[in-house]
């Protein structure tokens, strides 16, 4: 039997509470400390999951233990008699309809260990068994659960697969990395490097499973074969949530956590792969990617991972920009899109990249570091102050790629870097030192692409992304607006136009405007976020505009001088490629 035994019920489905009972058979001799994570990796934000803890109360022998709240999130239970089974139970609050919390209500439960099981201190690499209960509630009787936890075979109340019952994990670390759901799901599974691939979809919709399945095991069978045809877990999961509105994933070490509008999912008769399908796909395709880079190579500094605190690494352009540049490139290279979809969305990335004028002041391995208190706390400046070490991140391994390829005239590439980094690191759990991807682009290719490699991670130059695609037969062009840009994004609040981001240098910027103005009138008429682009389309760079808004409560007005329309960048296949760069192109893209 386990030390370590977790009993989780989903107690009140419309107070959207969880039950959860924490047995420990040997408590520490004193005081027993327990504490839940701060944050879930791969999503680097203090997050505070303990908050969502409504109640909490311990025993042992059947007599109450004192329970002291030392800290947001850690609590210490009073001393128990010898030999005594110190018993904890407490509810959580889930309403938290994303992929790194919980959430229940009548419809489904979801939850991830870092938001439910609290931490035994002392005993995090003892075994766990958890009994996964199903709600009482008549409704639910035919509720399954998908997780890719193992189910506790052998055990008395052992799960049957997608059942209720008990399941275990070797540790506390292995316990939270697999999220639970419940519900009344879709279930779909095919197979890619023999495993099992099951896909979860919960919420309504009307998914073709048949042709999402056909996909993704392209998708996957590409990536395994990428590292060694072997896949680095025993069975998979695509856990996914279906909403009106949604999109977010988040990595496990075998399954994946995922946030999808229905309109994102192919449907029957479906022609070709439609942009928002593909964008799907490409999510996808990034989260199981992460099963290798970030779940088993990570940077030293998450091993282990301390979730009481932040954890910082200048890494994470290697660990989310390597996988963002994978995650589009599997798709061509697996067939699942043409070549010429696949350099539309790195043409969209590229022209991002560009309208961020936080690109010249932050370079990616900064963005890296700040990921805790920037990245992942943007406000209305965002765009005029940082990078985002997922998007220049994936044009840094774009850029080496091609420069990789160019350079060898064929004989290396990204994939060996990928190669070389999953044998040293994830194949012996060592953790990537903070200069370790150097070195191994060193080994792989030499010093003088390292220290390239290195420039563009630490410095804020443009990449050369015009060259290097040319060397391959890819030609890249700025293609203006079709209407004089105005430098500002708007929000529509309560039926008003409010000015959410304005970009630096921009005629917005340069007549005063600032983020939270609420817009009133352009040239005396009444403005919407809607109507726009309508007045900007009938105007020309240089026509000046007089803007009434509000700032606060108070009227203001400014003249705005329009300027040139923004740019757009374009990826085109070349076509009359040399001999080398169509050979280059072909193994790069198949194209």
């Amino acid at each position: 039997m386990a030390a370590i035994r977790y009993r989780i019920e989903p107690s009140d489905l419309a107070a959207h509470l969880f039950e959860v009972r924490l047995e420990i058979d040997r408590p520490a001799p004193r005081d027993q400390v327990l504490s839940l994570p701060a944050w879930i990796p791969g999503s680097y934000m203090i997050r505070d999951f303990a908050k969502n803890i409504v109640t909490l109360s311990a025993e042992a022998g059947g007599k109450k233990v004192d329970v002291e709240k030392l800290d947001k999130q850690t609590w210490r239970c009073g001393r128990v008699l010898a030999d005594a089974m110190l018993c904890v139970t407490y509810h959580v609050y889930a309403w938290d309809l994303s992929v790194r919390a919980a959430h229940l209500d009548q419809t489904h439960g979801f939850f991830n260990g870092t938001s439910v099981f609290l931490s035994v201190d002392g005993q995090e690499d003892q075994p766990c068994l958890v009994d996964i209960c199903p709600p009482k509630a008549a409704p639910v009787g035919t509720w399954k659960v998908a997780t890719a936890m193992r189910e506790a075979k052998g055990s008395k109340g052992a799960a049957k697969r997608h059942g209720f019952g008990l399941y275990k994990a070797d540790s506390y670390d292995e316990l939270i990395d697999h999220p639970v759901e419940m519900g009344d799901f879709t279930l779909a599974s095919f197979k890619a490097g023999g495993i099992t691939h099951e896909v979860v979809l919960t919420g309504r919709h009307d998914c073709d499973t048949e042709r999402l399945c056909a996909d993704l095991k392209k998708i996957c069978q590409w990536q395994i074969d990428l590292f060694g045809g072997r896949p680095p877990m025993d069975r998979y999961l695509f856990l996914t949530m279906v909403t009106g509105d949604g999109y977010g994933g988040l990595e496990h070490r075998a399954s994946t956590a995922l946030l999808t509008s229905r309109e994102d999912l192919p449907w029957k008769g479906m022609q070709g792969t439609p942009e928002a399908y593909q964008r799907f796909l490409g999510l996808c395709s990034h989260e199981y990617f992460h099963s290798w880079n970030v779940k088993r190579i990570k940077p030293a500094r998450f091993t282990p991972y301390e979730l009481a605190e932040e954890s910082y690494t200048r890494l994470l352009w290697a660990f989310e920009g390597f996988t963002s540049y994978f995650d589009d490139l599997c798709l061509v290279r697996s067939g699942v899109i043409e070549p010429a979809a696949y350099l539309k969305t790195v043409g969209d990335v590229i022209t991002r990249v560009e309208r961020g004028s936080g690109r010249l002041k932050q370079s990616v391995a900064e963005s890296s570091f700040d990921a805790w208190s920037k990245f992942y706390k943007q406000d209305e400046n965002a765009p005029n102050a940082i990078v985002s070490y997922y998007t220049k991140g994936s044009l840094i391994a774009l850029a080496l790629d091609l420069k990789l390829r160019g350079d060898s005239k064929g004989k290396k590439s990204m994939d060996d870097v990928m190669r070389a980094l999953w044998a040293q690191y994830g194949e012996t759990g060592v953790g990537v030192p903070e200069d370790g991807v150097f070195t191994v682009v060193t080994e792989v290719s030499d010093e003088p692409t390292a220290r390239w490699l290195k420039r563009a991670v630490t410095g804020t130059d443009d990449l050369p992304l015009a060259s290097l695609l040319k060397s391959l037969g890819v030609s890249l062009t700025r293609v203006p607006g079709q209407r004089p840009s105005i430098g500002m994004r708007l929000k529509s609040k309560s039926g008003k136009a409010v000015i959410a981001a304005v970009h630096e240098a921009s005629a917005a910027h340069l007549a005063g405007l600032s983020a939270g103005d609420e817009l009133i009138a352009i040239d005396g008429l009444r403005v919407s976020a809607d109507s726009l682009d309508g007045v900007l389309d009938r105007k020309v760079p240089g026509d000046r505009l007089e803007v009434h808004y509000f700032r606060r409560d108070e009227l203001m007005s400014s003249v705005l001088r329009l300027s040139p329309a923004e740019e757009t960048v374009k990826l085109m296949l070349a076509a009359k490629p040399g001999a080398a760069a169509k050979r280059l192109r072909k193994a790069w893209i198949g194209a």
